[in-house]
């Protein structure tokens, strides 16, 4: 019974490391029913993508800003400007168990109870954790409006239909709550 919970929880621990975490800010008052269309921008000096992965997670923009009314333009008149950038990193995962088994009490090692055995096994991987972090300015005051961040998103070890999965999930759970709320007066 012991061995079953500890690896439903382990399970659930390994389920819970590998979550996208997602994180917005927006700036205060701002009227966001204003804006209708976007223009994609670069940000000088910032990590970018490779052509392929870059024209993937723009999709993945694109099909999720298209669901909240905005209209993707190449115009100069734009009522938002849309940046991303992104950091690609390594970290260590350290994964442990412990099979404990024993005589328990009362079984030869007298009244207190018995002597057993426990065996930690153990084992390290790396993974890869890919950040996006997503930006809108507002085209008129040229001012940060809105800024999303999704880690774990982008895995360039992944399958090609791995990735763009993990990669459209993660910009849905990112832009699941743009635009804010009106403040409410």
């Amino acid at each position: 019974m012991h061995a079953i919970r500890l690896s439903v929880c382990l399970f659930l621990l390994a389920i819970t490391g590998f979550a996208q975490d997602v994180r917005y800010n927006f700036a205060a008052g701002q009227d966001f029913s204003r804006f209708k269309t976007y223009k994609w921008v670069q940000i000088k000096g910032a990590d970018q993508l490779n052509s392929m992965a870059d024209e993937q997670l723009k999709s993945a923009v694109d099909a999720e800003i298209a669901k909240k009314g905005l209209t993707k333009t190449d115009g100069e008149n734009a009522d938002l400007f849309i940046a991303y950038q992104v950091s690609l990193n390594q970290e260590k995962q350290f994964t442990s168990f412990s099979d404990n088994w024993g005589y328990g009490p009362g079984w030869g090692g007298g009244w207190y109870g018995g002597g057993g055995m426990s065996t930690t096994h153990g084992s390290t991987s790396t993974i890869q954790i890919g950040q996006v972090d997503l930006d809108m300015y507002d085209s008129t005051s040229q001012k940060l409006v809105w800024r999303g961040t999704a880690s774990k998103t982008l895995d360039t070890r992944a399958k090609p239909e791995k990735r763009q999965k993990n990669l459209a999930k993660g910009i849905a759970k990112l832009l699941k709550n743009y635009p804010p709320p009106p403040k409410k007066s």
